[in-house]
Formats: structure tokens, C-alpha cells, sequence
């Protein structure tokens, strides 16, 4: 049995949140360091909280935004839209992501962890990656295949929901596997280039929503 174009975008929204997870610059590389600081797992498990938080925000306000703006536009420029402005992005990030300072330290606080993964979260586009699942999922829900703001805040909800809960998971996983097994020297052995990976993402996503 075929599965349907709904379950693979539901899909994806559970998938890009274990990518974004999986960044270390979206949090768990601070979590690691302020637990070994610390000395303590305790606080490893501590910091995953504010990290999923402002993570969370950050793609809440970009799908609000994007839905609300849906509710005044037509659907399909609206997807193309937001599609130019993915590979906006993508191209921003390409030439000018990788040359931001780091502000917080990796010995901040939980707020500063919380204000770091929303930055980041806004800085690397999370929110718009999700554009081309979400708006799918909110016209094909609606009974006249239009947004609604109550079927479309719905929807988002759901999908943030499953958004976060992957992140969450992908964020454990490594920061107790690198806080009790690995260690952050592996990381000056080598590592997966994530910027470009993230930067090929953006396209990817931006190409999808331009050909919807």
C-alpha cells in the first residue's frame, strides 16, 4: 500500500525537527559543556529544557506569521513566496552564516541557553523550513482546501508539537552519548560539515514550495 502524501509530510516534520537536533549549533554542544563544567548529568538534563523552549518559540512565530499572512493571501503565492525567501536565506547563509560571533559563552546560564537557541533557531531559518509541510498539511485538512485560522492553528500546533518532540529526542541522545562516552574531543577530529548540509536544506526546501 502506498503512503500517502500526508503521512510523508508529517514525516518530514519529525524529520527536520532530529536534523535540527542534531546541529550543534542549536544547543547541545551547550549542554555538554555546561555539564562537564559542572560535573554534573543533572544539569545536562536541565539545559535540554530552555534549549527545546526557545527552539520551540522561534518556529512558532515564524509558522504564525506565515499562517497569518495565509489567511490574507492566496495559498500559492504564498508558498512562493516563501520559497524565494528560503533560498534568500540559504544563499545569506552560505556567504555570511558562518562569519557570526558567538555572544554567550558555553558557560551561560539556562536563560542564556533559552536566548541562544532562539537566536540561533531565527538565525538558521528553523521555522521557514518548516513552511513547505505545514502549509500542505493546514489546505489539505480544511474542508474547502483553504487556510482557516482554527483548522490551520490546529494543524500547526500538532506539527509543532511533533517538531519539538523529535528535537527533544535527537538532543538527548547526543548530549548524554558526547557527556558520558564520546567526549567533545571527537569534534577536533573531525565532524559532518552541518552548514553546508543545513544550507542545502534551505534549497531544498525553497525548490519544494516553488514547485508546489
Amino acid at each position: 500500500m502506498a503512503i500517502s502524501s500526508t503521512v510523508w509530510l508529517w514525516f518530514t516534520v519529525g524529520a527536520l525537527g532530529f536534523f535540527h537536533g542534531v546541529n550543534p549549533a542549536m544547543g547541545w554542544l551547550f549542554a555538554v559543556a555546561l555539564g562537564l563544567n559542572r560535573r554534573s548529568e543533572r544539569v545536562v538534563w536541565l539545559s535540554l529544557a530552555p534549549i527545546v523552549l526557545g527552539h520551540a518559540l522561534a518556529v512558532a512565530l515564524a509558522l504564525l506569521a506565515a499562517l497569518a499572512v495565509g489567511l490574507i493571501v492566496d495559498p500559492g503565492p504564498l508558498q512562493r513566496i516563501a520559497g524565494l525567501i528560503l533560498l534568500a536565506w540559504a544563499a545569506w547563509h552560505a556567504v555570511y552564516g558562518r562569519r557570526h560571533k558567538v555572544r554567550i559563552g558555553m558557560q551561560t546560564g539556562y536563560v542564556g541557553l533559552g536566548g541562544w537557541s532562539f537566536l540561533m533557531a531565527n538565525a538558521h531559518g528553523a521555522g521557514l523550513m518548516l513552511i513547505p509541510a505545514v502549509i500542505p498539511l493546514c489546505i489539505a485538512a480544511a474542508p474547502a482546501h483553504q487556510l482557516t485560522a482554527r483548522g490551520s492553528a490546529s494543524i500547526a500546533l500538532a506539527a509543532l508539537g511533533l517538531h519539538t518532540a523529535a528535537m527533544l529526542a535527537a538532543i538527548a541522545i547526543i548530549s548524554i552519548a558526547v557527556y558520558k562516552w564520546v567526549g567533545l574531543a571527537f569534534l577536533r577530529r573531525g565532524w559532518i560539515n552541518l552548514d553546508w548540509l543545513w544550507t542545502g536544506a534551505l534549497i531544498a526546501c525553497g525548490i519544494i514550495l516553488l514547485a508546489l
